[in-house]
Protein backbone atom coordinates (compact mmCIF):
# COMPACT_ATOMS: atom_id res chain seq x y z
CA UNK A 1 0.00 0.00 0.00
CA UNK A 2 1.66 3.94 -1.03
CA UNK A 3 -0.16 6.98 -0.52
CA UNK A 4 0.01 10.22 -2.26
CA UNK A 5 1.09 13.02 -0.39
CA UNK A 6 -1.21 15.96 -0.20
CA UNK A 7 -1.74 19.56 0.81
CA UNK A 8 -4.36 22.67 0.03
CA UNK A 9 -2.57 25.91 0.05
CA UNK A 10 -4.42 29.29 -0.27
CA UNK A 11 -2.91 31.33 -3.42
CA UNK A 12 -3.80 34.76 -5.38
CA UNK A 13 -5.25 32.44 -8.19
CA UNK A 14 -7.71 30.43 -5.67
CA UNK A 15 -6.92 27.23 -3.71
CA UNK A 16 -4.30 24.79 -4.88
CA UNK A 17 -4.28 21.37 -4.14
CA UNK A 18 -0.33 19.84 -4.23
CA UNK A 19 0.59 16.25 -4.31
CA UNK A 20 3.53 14.51 -3.74
CA UNK A 21 4.64 10.37 -4.20
CA UNK A 22 8.26 8.88 -3.18
CA UNK A 23 9.49 12.79 -2.05
CA UNK A 24 8.80 14.36 -5.42
CA UNK A 25 5.81 16.71 -6.60
CA UNK A 26 3.54 15.14 -9.13
CA UNK A 27 0.33 16.92 -8.92
CA UNK A 28 -0.58 20.87 -8.58
CA UNK A 29 -4.07 21.06 -9.01
CA UNK A 30 -6.87 24.13 -8.61
CA UNK A 31 -9.33 22.84 -6.24
CA UNK A 32 -9.72 22.00 -2.92
CA UNK A 33 -9.58 18.18 -2.17
CA UNK A 34 -13.22 18.20 -1.39
CA UNK A 35 -13.50 18.92 -4.93
CA UNK A 36 -10.84 16.90 -6.91
CA UNK A 37 -10.67 13.77 -4.26
CA UNK A 38 -12.21 11.27 -6.64
CA UNK A 39 -10.02 12.49 -9.60
CA UNK A 40 -6.77 12.57 -7.99
CA UNK A 41 -7.19 8.77 -6.73
CA UNK A 42 -7.85 7.59 -10.44
CA UNK A 43 -4.99 9.48 -11.52
CA UNK A 44 -2.70 8.44 -8.64
CA UNK A 45 -3.53 5.17 -8.72
CA UNK A 46 -2.98 5.17 -12.86
CA UNK A 47 0.45 6.46 -12.36
CA UNK A 48 1.61 5.83 -9.29
CA UNK A 49 -0.08 3.01 -7.91
CA UNK A 50 -1.17 5.03 -5.01
CA UNK A 51 -4.41 3.56 -3.11
CA UNK A 52 -5.06 6.46 -0.83
CA UNK A 53 -4.32 10.04 -0.27
CA UNK A 54 -2.77 11.05 3.04
CA UNK A 55 -2.49 14.70 4.40
CA UNK A 56 0.96 15.73 5.00
CA UNK A 57 1.50 19.48 5.20
CA UNK A 58 5.32 19.14 6.62
CA UNK A 59 6.29 17.40 3.74
CA UNK A 60 4.79 19.49 1.39
CA UNK A 61 5.70 22.57 2.96
CA UNK A 62 9.01 23.26 1.21
CA UNK A 63 6.97 23.02 -2.39
CA UNK A 64 4.27 25.49 -0.72
CA UNK A 65 7.15 27.89 0.32
CA UNK A 66 8.43 28.10 -3.45
CA UNK A 67 5.09 28.35 -4.55
CA UNK A 68 4.60 31.84 -1.81
CA UNK A 69 7.90 33.37 -2.95
CA UNK A 70 6.92 32.44 -6.92
CA UNK A 71 3.47 34.42 -5.81
CA UNK A 72 5.36 37.36 -4.35
CA UNK A 73 7.58 37.93 -7.63
CA UNK A 74 10.60 36.34 -5.44
CA UNK A 75 11.21 33.31 -7.28
CA UNK A 76 11.20 32.66 -11.52
CA UNK A 77 11.97 28.98 -11.32
CA UNK A 78 11.19 25.98 -9.10
CA UNK A 79 14.44 24.32 -7.63
CA UNK A 80 12.71 21.12 -5.68
CA UNK A 81 12.13 17.91 -7.28
CA UNK A 82 9.34 17.38 -9.48
CA UNK A 83 8.09 14.26 -11.03
CA UNK A 84 6.38 14.18 -14.38
CA UNK A 85 3.78 11.13 -15.29
CA UNK A 86 2.41 10.89 -18.47
CA UNK A 87 2.82 9.24 -21.61
CA UNK A 88 6.02 9.84 -23.31
CA UNK A 89 4.78 12.78 -25.48
CA UNK A 90 3.40 14.41 -22.85
CA UNK A 91 6.41 13.87 -20.53
CA UNK A 92 8.51 16.07 -23.98
CA UNK A 93 5.63 18.75 -24.03
CA UNK A 94 5.91 18.98 -20.25
CA UNK A 95 9.84 19.51 -20.13
CA UNK A 96 9.62 21.99 -22.98
CA UNK A 97 7.34 23.92 -20.71
CA UNK A 98 9.90 23.98 -18.31
CA UNK A 99 12.13 25.95 -20.81
CA UNK A 100 9.88 28.60 -21.28
CA UNK A 101 11.26 31.92 -19.31
CA UNK A 102 9.49 33.64 -16.43
CA UNK A 103 7.86 35.81 -17.95
CA UNK A 104 7.59 35.00 -21.69
CA UNK A 105 4.98 33.36 -23.61
CA UNK A 106 4.96 30.64 -26.59
CA UNK A 107 2.19 29.54 -29.39
CA UNK A 108 1.39 26.33 -29.07
CA UNK A 109 3.03 25.85 -32.52
CA UNK A 110 6.38 26.96 -31.23
CA UNK A 111 6.31 24.28 -28.51
CA UNK A 112 5.62 21.98 -31.23
CA UNK A 113 8.31 22.90 -32.92
CA UNK A 114 10.46 23.27 -29.63
CA UNK A 115 10.26 19.08 -29.41
CA UNK A 116 10.48 18.78 -33.39
CA UNK A 117 6.95 17.59 -33.66
CA UNK A 118 5.67 20.97 -35.82
CA UNK A 119 3.02 19.31 -37.07
CA UNK A 120 1.48 18.75 -33.42
CA UNK A 121 -0.07 21.46 -32.81
CA UNK A 122 -3.28 20.23 -31.24
CA UNK A 123 -1.26 16.92 -29.60
CA UNK A 124 0.22 19.99 -27.57
CA UNK A 125 -2.40 21.79 -26.61
CA UNK A 126 -3.45 18.18 -25.56
CA UNK A 127 -0.77 17.85 -23.84
CA UNK A 128 -0.90 21.02 -22.04
CA UNK A 129 -4.82 20.73 -20.97
CA UNK A 130 -3.32 17.07 -18.88
CA UNK A 131 -0.68 19.04 -17.17
CA UNK A 132 -0.58 17.45 -13.86
CA UNK A 133 1.64 20.30 -12.00
CA UNK A 134 0.63 23.37 -13.35
CA UNK A 135 2.64 26.88 -12.29
CA UNK A 136 5.80 25.25 -11.90
CA UNK A 137 5.43 23.32 -15.26
CA UNK A 138 4.08 26.82 -16.79
CA UNK A 139 1.45 25.77 -19.25
CA UNK A 140 0.17 29.09 -18.72
CA UNK A 141 2.81 30.42 -20.99
CA UNK A 142 1.64 29.07 -24.00
CA UNK A 143 -1.08 30.95 -26.10
CA UNK A 144 -2.67 31.10 -29.25
CA UNK A 145 -0.69 31.99 -32.26
CA UNK A 146 -2.23 35.41 -32.81
CA UNK A 147 -1.53 36.43 -29.18
CA UNK A 148 -5.01 35.14 -27.78
CA UNK A 149 -5.94 34.02 -24.89
CA UNK A 150 -6.98 30.23 -24.93
CA UNK A 151 -7.22 27.35 -23.22
CA UNK A 152 -6.56 26.71 -19.20
CA UNK A 153 -7.18 23.87 -16.84
CA UNK A 154 -7.56 26.80 -14.10
CA UNK A 155 -9.41 29.16 -16.34
CA UNK A 156 -8.62 31.80 -18.60
CA UNK A 157 -8.60 34.31 -15.88
CA UNK A 158 -6.22 32.53 -13.85
CA UNK A 159 -4.02 32.33 -16.61
CA UNK A 160 -4.31 36.05 -17.20
CA UNK A 161 -3.76 36.91 -13.65
CA UNK A 162 -0.57 34.68 -13.82
CA UNK A 163 1.20 36.56 -17.23
CA UNK A 164 0.55 39.62 -15.72
CA UNK A 165 1.78 38.92 -12.19
CA UNK A 166 4.82 37.35 -14.34
CA UNK A 167 4.91 40.73 -16.03
CA UNK A 168 5.08 42.96 -13.04
CA UNK A 169 8.27 41.02 -11.20
CA UNK A 170 10.11 40.55 -14.64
Amino acid sequence: MSALMISEMESPVGTLLLGMYNGELCCVEFGRLDQLSVSLKKWAWRWTGADRLVADERALQPYRNELEQYFAGNRKTFDLPVRLYGTPFQTRVWNALRSIPYGETRSYKEVAKMIGADKAVRAVGGANHRNPVSIIVPCHRVIGSDGSMVGYGGGLSVKIRLLELEAKYK
